[in-house]
């Protein structure tokens, strides 16, 4: 069955050449992990954008991340329901045909944010964020376990790690295109408006639209299986599935909910006190910091052993990626009259230091590294908790750095060795996508009573039991030799 549930007995199906196709399907599937980063990450663009323009408390405005990730929630259910019923989608309509019509769905849902402002009703652009969340869960649910199959199972974090690397470089420059559009471009003499967003969000629908027409037209490898298409909800009989479920709905929570809070902790006198066209600057490093950790990933987590030449490439990479988050950062800085300094931001460069530590401590397993890195989390959000000014500032930023391969380890971890289940799997993991729903707004509640900075221990809980699915949680049911 084209596109189905992959099993070891994976065969392919294509007019031309198979293997020859996996490196322009790669590229094709990057090309999505890349908007979809970028669009997510301008929520948190949209969030002080609709708490000033609303008027909204931290709770309220939290709700843009609640109405977004409760699509992937509920599109992902009702995806395992039909699985579970009447057997895997992706199986009967393809991976492609799957990834074309999230991408139709996310166009037309971009294109609601033009009557959303001009109506200027704020339960309009939580409904528009609603569907194009449903869009990113049918791309997320054929895309990932597609990468993931576009080779071995063995180096299969490495790809999907390359994939999010360009997702995450979306959310790197999400803060300065998007910021700059909404609070600067499209701003009415220099005051943010409803109307802020229409054509940004019209050109993104575009965007959308013309992605689908492209990969309509791209000949892309087809997988099929000779197993039957499986009803009943298969899937959930695996441990460390289910384990893996919780993982990613803490990973996304933890994460989601500090990139939604940052702009306006910035803001804040106690540690930098800056305004919202210089802070959107600061979320970019949040946001790069995954991007260098992803690539950095794609290298570590590769087939060839950890040597000299394999860590002088991973340094090479992360001083190039350094180098753009910085020069996007000055270009954007520069515009409001000021200069952004190589001095100011060195201490990213540390950050980046440990995070290449990290991955030589991981030695090039996906489970060890996502321990550790979770581990260091703990530890850069108890700073962030203490602190303050320039202290707390880049370690809640450094955050990004250790957040970056937690989605593709966590995601290749729980579906190793599901077979047939694969996509029924991949749709269960996107489900707990809720994670993104729930937590902002429980740590935005706690921002409104004890404060913003105090709120800062509800990521600190997603982290301690990402850092136990990483030493245990991802052996569960499993053989006890799986690294």
């Amino acid at each position: 069955m084209a596109g189905g549930a992959v099993s070891s007995s994976k065969t392919i199906s294509n007019d031309s050449n198979s293997t020859g196709n996996y490196g322009k399907a790669l590229a094709v599937l990057t090309l999505l992990f890349f908007l979809w980063g970028f669009l997510t990450c301008m929520n948190d663009i949209l969030i002080p954008y609709l708490k000033a323009v609303f008027q909204l408390n931290f709770f309220q405005a939290m709700l843009v991340q609640f109405a977004f990730f409760l699509a992937y929630f509920i599109g992902s259910l009702i995806y395992f329901l039909i699985s579970a019923s009447s057997g895997d989608p992706i199986s009967k309509i393809g991976y492609k045909n799957g990834i074309i019509a999230g991408l139709l769905v996310s166009g037309i849902s971009c294109a609601l944010f033009y009557p959303a402002a001009e109506f200027k009703v704020y339960g309009f652009f939580l409904g528009a964020l609603f569907f194009l969340g449903i869009g990113f869960t049918l791309l997320q649910i054929a895309a990932n376990p597609y990468v993931s199959i576009l080779g071995s199972e063995e180096t299969a974090s490495s790809r999907l790690n390359l994939s999010q690397g360009f997702n995450a470089f979306g959310t790197t420059i999400a803060p300065l295109i998007g910021g700059y559009l909404v609070f600067q471009y499209f701003s009415v003499d220099g005051e943010v408006t409803a109307d802020s967003v229409k054509i940004p969000y019209l050109i993104f629908s575009s965007i959308f639209f013309l992605t689908a027409v492209v990969i309509k037209m791209t000949t892309l490898p087809n997988f099929t299986s000779d197993e039957a298409i499986e009803k009943g909800a298969g899937a959930l009989k695996y441990p460390h599935l289910v384990l893996g479920m919780l993982a990613i709905f803490c990973y996304v929570g933890g994460e989601v909910t500090i990139g939604s809070t940052l702009i306006n902790f910035f803001e804040l006198e106690d540690i930098m006190g800056l305004e919202p066209n210089k802070a959107d600057v600061f979320l970019s490093f949040y946001w790069g910091g995954a991007m260098i950790g992803r690539f950095l990933g794609a290298i570590s987590l590769s087939k060839s052993a950890m040597d000299a030449k394999k860590l002088g490439l991973m340094v090479a990479v992360a001083i190039v990626a350094f180098g753009v988050i910085y020069t996007g950062a000055y270009i954007k800085y520069s515009q409001s009259g000021e200069t952004l300094s190589f001095a100011e931001v060195s201490p990213f460069l540390l950050m980046i230091a440990l995070n290449l530590l990290a991955f030589l401590g991981g030695r090039s397993i996906p489970s060890r590294t996502l321990a550790i890195f979770a581990f260091i989390n703990i530890c850069l959000l108890i700073v962030t908790l203490s602190t303050g000014g320039e202290t707390a500032f880049w370690a809640v930023i450094g955050i990004g750095l250790f957040n970056s391969i937690m989605w593709s380890n966590i995601f290749t971890l729980a579906i190793e060795g599901l077979g047939k289940y694969k996509s029924q799997g991949s749709s269960l993991l996107v489900m707990a996508i809720l994670g993104g729903a729930l937590i902002p707004p429980i740590q935005g509640a706690f921002a409104d009573s004890l404060g913003l900075q105090a709120s800062f221990f509800i990521p600190v809980i997603c982290y301690v039991y990402l850092t136990y699915y990483g030493l245990v949680g991802y052996k569960a049911g499993r053989d006890k030799s799986i690294n």
